[in-house]
């Protein structure tokens, strides 16, 4: 039973899927609806935040003595991830007093640092979907008659071994996944999933009394910072992929008071024009940028065209090197991508960036940067 929801993305029609919280919304009416009504239905079906009316079969039912025990299988759509086609089950049994108490079962991970969004100790079910659960079998209790309440605990078979390969590890979640989402419906492709995991790790650090940060777009970026010994520094890093902007702004609504970005001059280059999302779908403009402050610094037109025709920022520095204009170039585009950098943080937070090259090592600092590490050395 496809969920037949559908959007436009990169030009492509993508199908819509649905989250966990959905799953285990679904899965405990089911349930529900055995002990209330003696038979299982043949479907379920509920109605999501975002509006969108989600209905499928059950699996895996069985009654034990005082409870009832049934799964839905997790759907996402064309955006397919660790837990797609995870089985989200859900054990329910009625209480006498009014209430639905919402635990969290085996392959259901539990926090264990502050920052997330439930707090240490408490199973890894977010607040929208512990709403979707105790309205769904609110729902069913109330169309029955029951007067009383119901516990449900929700379990992910192989939970444990689909969280090994997911962020939940890094982010304090031990012994299986999270139940999430907002809208209950997962949307294909969608940048935001990475944007909030980015604003939780910062949020996680903030909790923990955090003022300084670094920020790195990659791998390229963890590695330098360990080459360097700057990991030493004992200051919280996060891996902010390409949406540099988003991470600065959450880290400044977090409260952090100075920032250091650390990246290869390939991606942090585009700050240099402003451009905070470094993703190449978004813009790629680095030749542009290293011909236009070349120019600046009296490069003439056979290096301008040299550089625009560079398919690598390396190829660029090798030009710039070869007409003696590496270090004039170098420090235009840093006093610019300062500009954008202290714009973008506002008055409270002090940042700068460092950038490199795999080839060329430290190709230089922000004059932020050198005042940030000068304090922090």
């Amino acid at each position: 039973m496809a969920f037949e929801h559908y959007i436009s993305a990169g030009g492509k029609r993508l199908r819509c899927g649905y989250t966990t919280g959905t799953c285990a919304a679904l899965a405990a009416a089911g349930a529900a609806r055995y002990l209330t009504e003696g038979t299982w239905p043949e479907t379920v079906s509920l109605r999501t935040p975002k509006g969108w009316r989600v209905e499928v079969p059950l699996e895996a039912c069985r009654a034990e003595p005082g409870r009832a025990i049934c799964a839905v299988r997790k759907d996402g759509g064309d955006d397919v991830d660790r837990t797609h086609g995870a089985r989200i089950e859900a054990a329910v049994a009625l209480i006498e007093s009014p209430g639905i108490a919402i635990q969290g079962g085996p392959g259901v991970g539990r926090v264990t640092k502050p920052g997330l969004d439930q707090p240490v100790g408490e199973a890894a079910i977010n607040r929208v979907p512990r709403q979707m659960i105790a309205r769904a079998v609110e729902e069913v209790l109330s169309a029955a008659g029951y007067e009383g309440g119901a516990s449900v605990v929700i379990s992910v078979p192989e939970g444990e071994v689909i969280a090994r390969q997911t962020f939940n590890p890094r982010l304090g979640i031990e012994g299986g996944i999270s139940i999430l989402g907002t809208s209950g419906i997962v949307e294909p492709m969608s940048a935001q999933a990475v944007v909030d995991t980015i604003a939780l790790e910062l949020r996680q650090a903030a909790a923990q009394g955090e003022k300084r940060l670094i920020l790195t777009p990659g791998n390229y970026g963890l590695d330098y910072l360990r080459r360097q010994g700057m990991d030493q520094w004992e200051i919280p890093v996060v891996k902010c992929s390409n949406f540099i902007g988003e991470a600065l702004d959450e880290a400044v609504l977090d409260g952090f008071s100075e920032i250091l970005l650390v990246g290869h001059v390939g991606k942090l280059v585009k700050l240099t024009g402003g451009i905070f999302n470094t993703h190449s779908r978004t813009a790629d403009c680095r030749a542009e940028l290293f011909c236009a402050h070349a120019a600046l610094a009296g490069g003439d037109k056979a290096l301008c065209r040299a550089l625009m025709d560079c398919s690598t920022t390396d190829a660029c520095l090798a030009r710039l090197d070869e007409a003696g204009l590496r270090d004039p170039v170098m420090a235009g585009l840093l006093g610019a991508m300062q500009e954008h950098l202290s714009r973008r943080a506002g008055e409270t937070c002090a940042v700068g960036a460092v950038l490199f090259s795999n080839e060329y090592g430290l190709l230089g600092e922000t004059s932020e940067a050198k005042e940030i590490m000068e304090r922090w050395n």
